[in-house]
């Protein structure tokens, strides 16, 4: 049931995401099928593997990417209509929320501890991502290669 419950919500999020930054209607579906599967990715590690939050943060990053990239080819759009709505679900809101909470409280070791985290999952939400995009590069411009020498 845990499992069912993260793919729907996170679908769901994905979803809102896209309705809310305009992507077009005949790829809501598409949307929220890729920051699902991001997100899921990032549920696999975080409690399938034990990874700790910033790891997990990078390998779903890494699937939203590519998915990104993937879906962006299959359908024909840019790849940020498929990575911005889909990325939604990994950003650390409620962490950084705690962070701030806790510096206006004057919880400074608290605030500094939660701080270096959020930060830590965001830098490899962003490494992740730019990783998916040199992958798919190096994975098109071998094609392209392969089909010069045909």
């Amino acid at each position: 049931m845990f499992w069912i419950l993260n793919l729907i919500f996170s679908y769901t999020a994905s979803l809102f995401f896209g309705v809310i930054f305009d992507v077009p209607k005949r790829l809501y579906n598409t949307v929220g099928i890729v920051g699902a599967c991001g997100w899921m990715f990032y549920i696999l590690f975080y409690e399938g593997f034990q990874f700790h939050t910033i790891y997990s943060s990078f390998f779903g990053s890494i699937a939203l990417g590519m998915l990104s990239h993937i879906m962006a080819r299959y359908k024909k759009e840019p790849v940020i209509i498929f990575m911005v709505p889909g990325i939604i679900p990994l950003v650390p809101g409620g962490l950084a929320f705690d962070a701030t909470k806790n510096l206006i409280l004057l919880e400074f070791s608290k605030a500094i501890n939660t701080m270096l985290e959020v930060t830590l999952i965001a830098g490899a939400i962003a490494l992740g991502l730019l990783f998916a995009d040199q992958i798919s590069k190096l994975i098109v411009s071998g094609t392209k290669i392969r089909k010069k020498r045909i």
